[in-house]
C-alpha cells in the first residue's frame, strides 16, 4: 500500500518557521516529480511548490517564493519544505503529492490534477 504522510505542522506566530515533511511508504518516488500543495478552508487546493525527481528543478508560486524552500532526500523517499517568514494567509492544510508519470520527472507540474498520490495533510496555522 503506498502512502504519503505529512508531519511538522503545527501553531506558530507570523514571522515564525516551520518545516513539513512527507514520508512515502509502499514504493519510492526517487524518479518522480513531487509536490507540495496547500488548501485554506472554503477555497480550492492551491499548488505551492514543486520539485523534479533529481532536485534540478524547482517551481515556486508567487505567493511562497523567497520564503519557502522545498528539498528532497531520495535515499530516505522523504520530501520536506521548509517554511520561513510565515504569514497568517498562509494558513491552511498542507499535502505532499507524487506523479508517476515519467514525462514530468524533470519537469514538474504544477496542477492537482497530475499528480497520482496525495498525503493526507497536516495543518498549519499561523496566528497574526
Amino acid at each position: 500500500q503506498v502512502q504519503l504522510v505529512e508531519s511538522g505542522g503545527g501553531l506558530v506566530q507570523a514571522g515564525g518557521s516551520l518545516r513539513l515533511s512527507c514520508a512515502a511508504s509502499g514504493r519510492t518516488f526517487s524518479s518522480n516529480a513531487m509536490g507540495w500543495f496547500r488548501q485554506a478552508p472554503g477555497k480550492e487546493r492551491e499548488f505551492i511548490v514543486a520539485i523534479s525527481w533529481n532536485s534540478v528543478n524547482t517551481y515556486y508560486a508567487d505567493s511562497v517564493k523567497g520564503r519557502f524552500t522545498i528539498s528532497r532526500d531520495n535515499a530516505k523517499n522523504t520530501l520536506y519544505l521548509q517554511m520561513n517568514s510565515l504569514k497568517p494567509e498562509d494558513t491552511a492544510v498542507y499535502y505532499c503529492a507524487a506523479e508517476t508519470d515519467y514525462r514530468y520527472n524533470y519537469y514538474p507540474p504544477t496542477i492537482t490534477s497530475a499528480y497520482d498520490y496525495w498525503g493526507q495533510g497536516t495543518q498549519v496555522t499561523v496566528s497574526s
